[in-house]
Formats: structure tokens, C-alpha cells, sequence
């Protein structure tokens, strides 16, 4: 990989990221490549800003944080083809980035082991992988035909998942939601909402609602209720390629969220519809790891394999 410019994404709050950030930048400038540092969190969004006044795109966004500073920057940078390698840097659970182990910088006397096994070594001899995620976009109208989306993008976007919830809790925390798929009706959902995911999001708030998990690899849409009041509610895989339209039912008063990987999106009210489909842009993202493990990662994250009741390990 040819490296001349770098965007560097810092978690916002994380003095561990911006201790990592400041090594980064040493190197990179050694290396005599341009890197721009920005921050970005809850209340800070760089990346309009950087799409708007940056005189080119970068060849690498270097992610430093967690899941969500990684879903910020795939909202924003799928659509550019820009490559992001991230590293759990002050995050959570850390479902899309590397362990920190795997960032070898040379700066602070920190020097690898073997110099040819530093991570920018590793980049400039391509000894790496270039992963394709699936994302979703979504467009709303108001009734007119005129769909609307991000101002920036055109198109909302989400890599995990777009899910619809009451706007007013005041009223009542139930909304009723009406789905059709590829033109045809299939449910009316009453209950807390819809999340509608891809299988990067299928371990988030969709699994906490009772979805499946889906691996990466699978390119499928997952629809999943949240505390539906009819028994008969049940999450639905369907195609990648299928077209999802949501229709808020009841009085102009029930209103209802759409939000894009947590991040607030946009309001409907009855009588608009919301469009989600498969976004013609993927997420890319640099693989380190030789082996990577999907089901090593569940196993770590979910703590499965008997880690919360103190089973013995079994014989595998």
C-alpha cells in the first residue's frame, strides 16, 4: 500500500488514544507522510468538515478508539472507497478493531522486535487483507416523492444498523410500524420499534432484541422487533438485494426516530415512509491478523465457551 496521506481518527475523552495518536504521528511524519489528526465522539463530528476543506482524499483513515468511533468513520468514508485500519484504543468491546498488540510503532523507544514486522512495514509491503462489510442507506419521504437523506451524503448510512423508535416517550413508549419488502406487505409491528441491521450489526442491538447473529461473510439484511406485543413477531433474514420500506401508523402525534448505528438520524411521522436497502457502497476495512477468527472473536467478546460459569475448558 502506498501511503502519502493519512487521516488519523482520535476517540474523543481517551488520553490512552491520544497517547498512541501523538506516536503515530511521529512515525508517519518520519516517514514523510501528511497526516491530519482529528477527533470524533458523541459531540464531535469531523468528518464533514474534513470532506469539505481537505484538498484530497487520504490513501488510509487510521482509527483509534472503539466500535463506535469505527462506525462514525464507515458512515462517512465507505462511499470514497477509503480503507480504515482501526485499534481498540480506549474502547469497549471492540467487535471491528485490532487488539493494540498488533500496533508496532518504532516512536518512544518503542521499537518491534524485527523492523520488518513494524505496522508500517506491514503496509507498505501489502502483507495484509482488504475486507468488504456490507452497509445499509436509508432515504425518508415526506409524502411528496422526494427523498431525503443525509445533507453531507445524500443517503443516511449505517454499517450496523438503522432501527425506528418512539420519538415521545411522554405519550407512550410503543409505536405501531407497518414493513413491506419488495412491494409487498408483510407485518404490522406494535411494540418498543424495528432495527433492521446487517450482519456487522447483527452482534449489536439486534442481538440484544433477540436476533441471530450473522456472520460477516453472509450478505443478508436482518429485521429484527423490539418487544413486539404479538408473540408472533419474530426476526426475518431476507436478501441483500431486497427493498425495505417502513410506514409509522396511528395519529400525527406519533412520531417516531430513525437512528443510523446509534447516531440520530432523522423524525417520521404517519403518513412518511422511510426506504432501506443495501447501500452500493461497502465498508472497507485492512485486516492484520493472518487468521482472523470470527467465532474466536464471539467466543472473546460474548464470553461463551463456559467463561461466565466457570466450566472446565472442554477437550477442543
Amino acid at each position: 500500500m502506498l501511503i502519502e496521506r493519512v487521516w488519523l481518527i482520535v476517540r474523543s475523552g481517551s488520553q490512552a488514544s491520544q497517547r498512541q495518536a501523538r506516536r503515530c504521528v511521529a512515525d508517519l511524519k518520519a516517514l514523510g507522510v501528511e497526516v491530519i489528526v482529528a477527533v470524533s465522539g458523541l459531540s464531535s463530528n469531523p468528518f464533514p468538515g474534513l470532506l469539505a476543506t481537505e484538498p484530497r482524499l487520504p490513501d488510509l483513515a487510521l482509527v483509534l478508539g472503539g466500535d463506535g468511533t469505527v462506525l462514525g468513520a464507515a458512515r462517512h468514508l465507505a462511499r470514497h472507497n477509503v480503507p480504515i485500519l482501526s485499534f481498540n484504543v480506549g474502547g469497549h468491546l471492540g467487535f471491528l478493531t485490532h487488539d493494540p498488540r498488533l500496533m508496532r510503532l518504532s516512536a518512544s523507544g518503542a521499537q518491534p522486535s524485527d523492523p520488518a514486522d513494524s505496522l508500517w512495514q506491514r503496509l507498505h509491503d501489502d502483507r495484509f487483507a482488504l475486507e468488504r462489510r456490507l452497509m445499509l442507506e436509508a432515504q425518508v419521504d415526506r409524502g411528496d416523492g422526494v427523498l431525503l437523506g443525509d445533507d453531507s451524503d445524500g443517503a443516511h448510512c449505517a454499517l450496523n444498523d438503522f432501527y425506528l423508535r418512539p420519538c415521545l416517550d411522554e405519550l407512550s413508549p410503543t409505536c405501531v410500524l407497518e414493513l413491506e419488502i419488495d412491494g409487498e406487505v408483510v407485518d404490522q409491528y406494535r411494540g418498543d420499534g424495528l432495527i433492521i441491521a446487517t450482519p456487522t450489526g447483527s452482534t449489536g442491538y439486534a442481538m440484544a432484541a433477540g436476533g441471530p447473529i450473522l456472520h460477516p461473510g453472509i450478505e443478508a439484511i436482518v429485521i429484527t422487533p423490539i418487544c413486539p406485543m404479538s408473540l408472533s413477531s419474530r426476526a426475518v433474514v431476507v436478501p441483500p438485494r431486497a427493498r425495505l420500506i417502513v410506514w409509522p401508523l396511528g395519529e400525527s402525534s406519533r412520531r417516531v426516530k430513525l437512528w443510523k448505528d446509534g447516531a440520530h438520524a432523522t423524525e417520521l411521522e404517519p403518513g412518511d415512509r422511510c426506504i432501506v436497502q443495501r447501500s452500493p457502497h461497502p465498508a472497507l476495512f485492512v485486516i492484520l491478523e493472518q487468521s482472523p477468527s470470527y467465532y474466536r472473536t464471539l467466543t472473546r467478546k460474548l464470553h461463551w465457551a463456559g467463561s461466565l460459569n466457570g466450566a472446565e475448558a472442554g477437550p477442543n
